[in-house]
């Protein structure tokens, strides 16, 4: 499962940026763009040139809207938790942080297993309360077996209703260009944290 959803992260449901010589139709087409309809996967946000839609393996193929919502759900989950790991990789390794006195030091891919006993319970709220709030929102309750593993009708994947910089645009055009690019970064950092990983596994060393 978790090899699907790595894949459907790098080649699943996306779609493409409107040109801006783009014609009256295609223009409607974007200002009428619903965050929450995952009925046609080429209407998605994701894609840009020169691949424009990019699904070689044909996992998105014969995908009900919803099976879509799930991957997409993924696709944003693991992008933001590649990005923070990989500015933690930069940050844990140039010493910058003031957390722990400056005694945790060494490769990046070790230093989690250096957190202090007393720190963990931190820790595991950091994780919980954002995933509890996550699963309240966005996924049905496994009351009855049709409910398993689905995410809610209107829930739009990732939106979390939190934004507190109110960076959230609210036409739709631009909140579509606006998932694009979170899209895009969240894809080079799942890429960049396995490389830097990879690089540490196999050399032992710092990254710098």
């Amino acid at each position: 499962m978790y090899s699907k959803l790595v894949l459907a992260s790098t080649f699943g449901a996306a779609a493409a940026f409107q040109a801006p010589a783009a014609s009256k139709a295609t223009s409607a087409l974007a200002a009428a763009y619903n965050p929450s309809d995952f009925s046609d996967v080429q209407q998605l946000p994701g894609v840009i040139e020169p691949t424009g839609f990019f699904d070689p393996a044909g996992l998105s193929d014969g995908v009900d809207p919803s099976e879509l919502k799930r991957f997409r759900e993924a696709e944003l989950t693991h992008g933001r938790v590649a990005m923070l790991a990989s500015v933690g990789f930069l940050v844990g390794e140039s010493g910058a942080t003031p957390l722990f006195e400056g005694k945790i030091d060494g490769i990046a891919i070790n230093q989690f297993w250096s957190v202090p006993g007393g720190f963990w319970p931190v820790i595991l709220l950091f994780i919980a309360v954002p995933e509890t709030f996550r699963a309240l929102r966005g996924w049905m309750e496994p009351t009855v077996p049709e409910n398993y593993f689905q995410l809610r009708t209107g829930y739009v994947p990732g939106d979390l209703d939190f934004d507190p910089l109110g960076l959230k645009p609210e036409d739709p055009e631009e909140l579509k260009e606006m998932q694009t690019k979170e899209l895009q970064h969240g894809r080079l950092a799942m890429l960049a944290a396995a490389g830097m990983i990879v690089q540490e596994l196999q050399t032992g060393a710092m990254l710098f």
